[in-house]
Formats: C-alpha cells, structure tokens, sequence
C-alpha cells in the first residue's frame, strides 16, 4: 500500500510540474514571436516608447527563465525532504528535544513543524535572494538593502513565532482531545482565527513592515471622500503605505473586514498617477467591497477549508500513509504531510480560484467606469500600471488563464469599453 501511496503522489506531483512547466515555456515562446512580430496590443500602440516595450519584453523573458529554473529547484528540495529520511529523523531530534525540555507530546509536535517550516524557509533563501537582489534590481524595481531584507526575514520569524505556537497548540490539542469529530471544533477555531487575522492584519501586522498614512490632504483626498459618501462605503481609512523603500512596483489592495477595513495605495502608486487615475483604482478598491467579492472569497474558502479538514481526519489514522514517507503515525505528522501532499493532489483548484478572481476583477472594473460615469480614468490607470510595472502586454492565452488572477490588462480595458458603452 506504501508503494501505491507514493506512485500515486508523483504522479499527481510529475503533472502538476509538466503543465506548469509546459506553460512557462509557451508562454515564453509566444511572448518572443509577438515580439519579432513588433506586435504590440491596439491600446498601447503610441502611449508606450519602443524601450519600455523592449525592457517589457526582457523583463518578461528573465521572469520566466528564472520561474523555469525556480521551479526545478522547489520541486527537488520538495522530493529531498519526502523521501531522504529528512522527516523521519526531524521528528526524532523533535521528539527527543522536546523530552530533555520537558515540552510534552505537544511541544514534540510544535517543534516538528517548525523544524520542517524552517527547512524549506532556508532552502528558499536562494531563489528569494536571487528575485530580489539580482533580477529585481536588474530591471531597477529592487530597492530593498540587505539590511532591509535582513530585518523583514526577522520580523517574519517571531511573527510566526508568536502567532504560529499558539496555533499549532490549540490543533494539536483539538485533534488529541476532541475524538473522531476533532476536524469539526478546529474549522470552527480555523475559521475565527482567519476572521481574526483579518481584522489584526491592517492595524497590527501590517503597520510592523510599512508605514502607513492617511492620504494627504488635497484634491485627491476630497474627491475619495466624496467618491466614498456617494456610493456609501465606510472604511477605517485609506492609506498611503511605504512600498518604495522595498521596490518600485505601485500596486493598491483591499483589506479588513468591518471597521478594521481600509484601502491602501503604494505611495509610488500615488506618485505616478494622476487624480483621475488614482480616483478610478479606488472606485475599483471600492467596488470590490460593494459587490461583496471579499466575503464571496472567505466563503469559497470557507468550504475548502471544511472539505480539506474532513479528509485530513480520514488520513490521520491511515498508518501506511505515514510509513511511506518514513514517519511513525501522529497529529503533527498528519498536519505537515497533508500540507506537502495536498498541493499536488489539488493544483487543479488554483486556476478554478483565478477564473473567479478574474471575473471580480472585470466586475469591479466595470463598477468603477459606472461609478464615475466614464471608463477612461480606469483605462489611463491600467495601462499606466502596466507600463511602469514592465507587465507582460501579450501573455499566452493558456498562462494567463492558469496563473493569472487579474485579466490581462488588453483583456481589462476592452471589457470596461463595452461596460461603459
């Protein structure tokens, strides 16, 4: 049965790796030919130079080669930690570590899924450190010192330190004192603490990264008062964050729930669009909230959730799935082999989550142009954000549809066209 579990995974594992490395390749192919073609998309036919096209293009290019080789390497540190005996002797020195500290069965779990969280948190130093200090700065976008990138790495540390203990305590606990029905009481506990999380995240965790300020005031500020009175959207604030002291990409998010939620606008977001255009990405912040895109999503999750928990409580007394990655069965063994296997065995949900994502994008798009009575502010904004942040104007079809959540920004533009017309 052991040998039938692990034929089963590398199957599901060698698809999962040849359809999105097959489309990496594609997607490259297709970007050089539309390039040897000089075929750049109708709408930014004269509003982008010929060199901001070209450094699109590498820009392109160089993402891909690294996402090619990326990719190799993950897929290879995922095998090594499954089937080198890596688990096996972690829960060993854990459990062992955890009897000379006086921790108990829980404090042996809990330091077994740190362990392996900080194995694949030290073998991902590479590829983190080569997007960020070579290709990012390469194309001028990297702005983060290694000081920087240092402190984010600590930060992140006792963050999960801090928030990630008394997670694991509580699932351990539920799963070992709850009976057959413990999966019930830890979706509950689950679901309250993503509430929770969002509602801390805004004013709590995000604020120990950036630095965040209500909008200036000024015309800007105005018209998003009165953009936000009419529509009736209520909100904790919007804010300008600090994204330029890590890159030079703009980007503007949605976050919160309740009074907790707020919007956010890189501050070099803020510095390259004009009022109209920064007018319009809010009105489409907004729309987001008022067509309920972010409950729909808890939701969604909601339910993957309750189905993912329920089959995990199926597998944790399955011994031959332990023995086949070299493990003795137990809660914490359960927990971190159901997060390295379910990847493989789901991938197939991610673009299912970007299809939808995608249709909330156009439908907040579409609310944006119907808000302000005129597509072209949303227009000007999209394709601004494309030109400044180097974006694939010509992904292939098929990539796009795997990997992105958002349209294609041609995709956006001719969809807001025909809302407004």
């Amino acid at each position: 049965m052991e040998q039938l579990i692990v034929a089963l995974f590398l199957v599901f594992f060698a698809l999962e790796f040849t359809i999105e490395f097959i489309l990496n390749e594609l997607n490259l192919r297709y970007v050089r030919a539309r390039w040897a073609e000089k075929k750049i998309p109708d709408f930014f036919q004269g509003k982008i130079s010929s060199s901001e096209y070209e450094k699109s293009i590498q820009y392109t290019l160089a993402k891909g080669r690294f996402e090619r080789w990326a990719e190799i390497y993950g897929r290879c540190i995922t095998l090594v930690v499954l089937f080198s005996g890596l688990l096996g002797w972690l829960d060993r020195f854990a459990g062992g570590l955890g009897q000379r500290l006086s921790l108990g069965l829980y404090g042996h779990g809990i330091l077994f899924c740190l362990g392996v969280g900080l194995v694949f948190s030290i073998a991902g130093l590479p590829t983190g450190l080569y997007s960020t200090f070579v290709l990012e700065t390469k194309f001028g976008f990297n702005k983060t010192t290694i000081g920087l990138y240092i402190t984010d790495k600590i930060k992140a540390l006792i963050l999960g330190l801090v928030i990630g203990v008394p997670f694991l305590l509580v699932i351990l606990w539920l799963m070992n004192a709850m009976g057959r029905f413990w999966w019930i009481w830890a979706f509950v506990f689950i679901s309250g603490f993503q509430l929770l999380m969002i509602v801390l995240f805004p004013t709590l965790i995000a604020p120990w990264f950036n630095k965040y300020e209500p909008i200036k005031e000024g015309e800007l500020r105005d018209r998003i008062l009165a953009l936000a009175e009419q529509i009736g959207f209520k909100t904790s604030g919007i804010y300008s964050m600090d994204g330029s002291k890590r890159s030079a990409h703009s980007n503007a998010y949605f976050t919160g729930i309740g009074k907790a939620k707020r919007i956010v606008l890189f501050d070099t977001l803020i510095e390259q669009m004009t009022v109209d255009q920064g007018l319009a990405v809010l009105a489409h912040e907004m729309g987001h909230y008022k067509m309920k895109h972010i409950r729909r999503m808890l939701i969604v999750q909601t339910v993957f959730l309750f189905i993912g928990l329920y089959i995990l409580s199926l597998l944790v007394d399955y011994p031959p799935l332990f023995s086949a990655f070299g493990l003795s069965p137990s809660n914490h063994a359960a927990l971190v082999l159901f997060s390295l296997l379910s990847g493989p065995a789901t991938f197939y949900l991610g673009p299912l989550m970007n299809f939808l994502s995608r249709k909330h994008e156009y439908e907040a798009d579409c609310f944006a142009a119907l808000t302000l009575r005129d597509g072209k502010p949303m227009e000007e904004a999209l394709v601004n954000l494309t030109i400044k942040n180097l974006s694939n104007l010509t992904p292939h079809p098929w990539y796009s549809a795997y990997h992105y959540s958002h349209p294609t920004p041609t995709e956006r533009i001719d969809a807001i066209r025909q809302c407004a017309a």
